[in-house]
């Protein structure tokens, strides 16, 4: 349903919305797929210099449809459109900011690891359950929260799968300003218009040298990706996936 991803060009600067409110913003296939093609589109596009990922009022995103997760732990098979979109946020080479407002759990947190500038408001709380639902970390997070938070910072959100307030992730360097709801996209546009009116070839090399090498998250993104689809397939995830589908119906 494409009408769940809302893309829009201001200029140089091009914006992917997540818009599926009534289920804050939980992430389906077609979803994964509209914003990988968004994201190509706008790499060979010399009139785009920068991409911005913004939700919608209280949700950026609340991870992966659980939907598609029970496909495959109950033996189906899923698609390749998550991978897809986690290999289009690794090798992207034009700059990435987001907006994050309330919840950001799941890809919903570990997106913005890809980010350069993400700004989210004082309501908003980074979680990743991955171990709870019996699984493992993805989208690179194994490799990036480390470099990012410390290993014991990283195992506190990844591990433990503590609850990252706004405040908490700024001073950890996951990331870059917390400001007020209805400054949010205003601050998001504003920074990635400061970020396309810069030299774009001095600007994709300086961040080329930041990031480092692309080829090892590459590498990491998939080593993760087959202990993932191995863990959705196994009692332990299948018996968490249950039990959390459960408590949300009957909570």
């Amino acid at each position: 349903m494409t009408d769940h991803i809302l893309v829009e060009r201001q200029g140089a600067i091009q914006i992917i919305r997540m818009n599926r409110p009534d289920k804050k913003n939980a992430l389906t296939r077609a979803m994964y797929a509209k914003m990988s093609k968004t994201l190509a589109e706008g790499e060979a596009d010399p009139a785009i210099r920068v991409h911005v990922f913004l939700g919608v009022s209280g949700a950026f995103s609340s991870g992966n449809d659980l939907a598609d997760f029970m496909v495959v732990a109950t033996g189906g098979e899923g698609g390749t459109e998550v991978w897809d979109f986690l290999m289009a946020l690794a090798r992207t080479e034009k700059p990435m900011v987001s907006g994050v407002d309330g919840i950001a759990v799941g890809i919903g947190t570990t997106l913005n690891l890809h980010c350069d500038l993400t700004f989210a408001t004082p309501r908003t709380m980074f979680r990743t359950p991955f171990v709870d639902l019996g699984l493992v970390p993805e989208a690179g997070s194994s490799l990036l929260a480390p470099q990012i938070l410390g290993r014991q910072g990283a195992f506190a959100l990844l591990g433990l799968g503590e609850g990252f307030s706004a405040e908490r992730a700024k001073a950890a360097g996951l990331i870059y300003a917390v400001v007020e709801e209805n400054e949010l996209e205003a601050s998001v546009l504003a920074a990635a218009g400061q970020i396309a009116a810069k030299p774009p070839q001095a600007l994709k090399i300086a961040r080329d040298l930041m990031r480092g090498s692309r080829e090892e998250l590459v590498a990491r993104i998939g080593q993760e990706s087959e202990y993932f689809r191995e863990r959705l397939k196994s009692d332990e995830a299948r018996a968490a996936l249950m039990a959390f589908m459960t408590r949300k119906k009957t909570g």
